[in-house]
């Protein structure tokens, strides 16, 4: 199986930062952070890079799942029970990516959020109108890319559940019918879950994007 022990970990460390970031610890978390030299603004930056190179990884994962359904249909005979096997690891790895971006999502946004409350308030500190009125300009700015940026995201996201849950369907139907018959069925079901993919790969491709445009103009 491909979804490897440090992919495993991967999946904790990002569960644990979670549950950091959305427990009353963030205060704790970004003081940690601050001590070295990194504040809001660049573990956003972080998170949003992390975020795009899952969504790579997510849209090669799920293009190999429907590369191994199309060659599952062209199948012309040895152990089935083999193929069966591979579809499911190509499931479960599409399965933990998609988890794993849930994950990131909820880590952009909570970040997001906090530097924002804390932009705001820092504004309010100002006593210079023109510092003050510059810096609720470039605020604004921030916001809107990052609100596309969150837009592309989450749709992006979106896309994954009907094409993980037409996948799990696939390796089940073939679990319990290893058979020609069961290839037949799957071939004849070919162009629902290509089209799936198709325009999943066509929002990663977005979102990514979008990832890229907010980047570039994020001062971090």
């Amino acid at each position: 199986m491909r979804y490897t022990t440090a992919r495993r970990f991967q999946a904790l460390a990002l569960l644990l930062l979670a549950g950091v970031l959305l427990s009353g610890c963030r205060s704790t978390y970004y003081s940690m952070w601050e001590s070295v030299g990194k504040e809001k603004r660049h573990l956003l930056r972080d998170e949003v890079e992390d975020a795009r190179e899952d969504q790579a990884k997510a849209s090669e994962e799920f293009k190999d799942a429907l590369t191994r359904i199309k060659e599952l249909t062209g199948f012309q005979g040895g152990e089935l029970e083999n193929v069966y096997l591979q579809l499911k690891d190509d499931y479960e790895d599409c399965e933990s990516r998609a988890s794993v971006i849930d994950d990131r999502i909820a880590n952009v946004e909570q970040i997001a959020a906090d530097l924002f409350v804390e932009w705001e308030a820092e504004i309010g500190q100002m006593t210079n109108a023109t510092f003050r009125s510059n810096s609720r300009q470039s605020l604004a700015r921030t916001r809107e890319r990052y609100n596309q940026l969150h837009r592309a995201m989450v749709q992006a996201r979106s896309r994954m559940d009907p094409v993980l849950s037409r996948l799990n369907d696939y390796v089940l139907y073939l679990k319990h019918n290893l058979n020609a018959q069961a290839v037949g069925a799957l071939g004849s079901e070919m162009g629902r879950i290509e089209a799936d993919v198709d325009m999943l790969v066509r929002d990663i491709e977005r979102s990514i994007e979008a990832a890229d445009t907010f980047l570039k103009t994020f001062d971090a």
